[in-house]
């Protein structure tokens, strides 16, 4: 049969604004929540269901995603009073919010659902540590582990690096060029009442800081955090009768792969990520481009990655990221802000979903920094983006979230202000 005219098979218009986020929440972030991640993932939801200004018995789905390191949708949808019609927790880090928000627009299409929470818990400082050094780190090498951690990949910056060099050899980037991305990060968290790192650091700060594993710096790396984040999806139409401006999803990639997801060195460039692909989803499904967008949400576990994906999502060409992040593009006050929470490089780690709520939270045009309140109770956003200031974007009407799991997979969302 045919396809329509307005229509092909990898362009799904018909799904353009359908669909919005309604309500977001977190806890604070810390390092020692003295929480279970059943507590912490329920404090979120419920973050999340008061912002919306909805009750527990409206939202009937639930997706989640760890890595052996969180607490199952059904716990804490038991705990909140909700009964669910879908659920699903998958196994997943970086990548995962963006690609669970593709999956909750679908089981609300497919009639499964009607509103979904897609929710990260994780004690990432005082248990279940990345490098493989915290409370629980005598986890079984299963799955992808029993190739890299036999090549000494224990971290992810040890898996990372290789891509990171390869990419100054071959463009000439430096560490100095990229070290901009937590100077630009840091002076957003300072905007930032819940961010963990709240100083203001240099570039020579960065460069300056030790080694943790060849380029990586120790200020190049992310925060580790105790946390839960939480988002809410539904149709627009049920979003319009919500507490705040609809947040309209324009456009979605989940978890696109380059040709190898595992080894992804073996084909394709070294310094080539997995959003070189998933643009070509994202961009033509959303109807609008890299220039297009006001602020962007690149994925920063390093200075590196999210140099790299703003890259090859299209935002500059490549090997030109070292310059695109160093001329003040990315910072409050330029052409297109990155991180105005200040990232897992200064706000706390999630991975992923924060990156989303303050974009979220900049469409609302509605950014919880240090402006006054007015008599409605909201702020009134003075744009000074000196330290302690502002951090909202003015007149920001699209944003673009660019999730990273490893270079060879990657997921990324396109939002505007509906």
């Amino acid at each position: 049969m045919p396809l329509p005219a307005d229509t092909d098979a990898t362009t799904p218009k018909h799904l353009r604004d359908k669909y919005a986020i309604v309500g977001v929440g977190e806890t604070t972030y810390t390092r020692g929540a003295g929480k279970t991640t059943r507590a912490l993932g329920t404090w979120a939801v419920r973050n999340a269901i008061e912002d919306a200004g909805l009750k527990p018995s409206d939202i009937d789905g639930m997706l989640s995603y760890q890595m052996g390191d969180s607490t199952p949708g059904p716990f804490i949808a038991g705990d909140l009073g909700i009964r669910l019609n879908f659920y699903t927790d998958i196994f997943g880090g970086g990548s995962s919010t963006e690609a669970l928000i593709g999956i909750a627009i679908g089981v609300i299409e497919a009639g499964m659902c009607k509103t979904v929470v897609v929710f990260r818990a994780m004690n990432g400082y005082s248990q279940v540590r990345i490098g493989g050094t915290g409370a629980r780190s005598a986890a079984p090498v299963t799955g992808d582990m029993l190739h890299s951690r036999a090549y000494g990949w224990q971290s992810a910056g040890q898996m990372f690096s290789f891509t990171f060099l390869r990419h100054m050899y071959e463009y000439g980037t430096t560490p100095e060029q990229v070290a901009n991305v937590r100077v630009a990060h840091s002076h957003h968290a300072s905007n930032n009442p819940k961010a963990l790192h709240k100083k203001r650091v240099t570039v020579e700060d960065v460069v300056n800081s030790r080694i943790i594993c060849k380029p990586l710096h120790l200020l190049d790396c992310c925060v580790e955090t105790d946390n839960a984040t939480a988002i809410i999806v539904t149709r627009a139409e049920r979003a319009r009768d919500g507490r705040h401006h609809p947040v309209l999803i324009r456009s979605v990639a989940g978890r696109v792969c380059k040709p190898r997801g595992d080894m992804h060195y073996q084909t394709g460039p070294i310094t080539r990520v997995a959003g070189h692909y998933a643009r070509d989803i994202l961009w033509p499904n959303a109807g609008v481009g890299p220039q297009d967008i006001d602020v962007t949400g690149s994925y920063d576990a390093f200075t590196f990655t999210t140099m790299l994906q703003l890259e090859d999502y299209g935002f500059c060409e490549k090997g030109e990221g070292g310059r695109y992040v160093s001329d003040g593009t990315i910072r409050l006050g330029g052409r297109r802000p990155n991180n105005t929470s200040g990232g897992h490089l200064c706000e706390g780690y999630t991975h992923g979903m924060s990156m989303v709520i303050e974009n979220v939270r900049q469409l609302r045009h509605d950014v919880d920094d240090s402006c006054p309140l007015g008599a409605d109770g909201r702020r009134r956003h003075t744009y000074d983006y000196s330290e302690g200031g502002c951090r909202q974007v003015k007149g920001c009407e699209l944003s673009a979230n660019l999730g990273w799991a490893t270079p060879g997979t990657g997921s990324a969302l396109v939002m505007r202000r509906g």
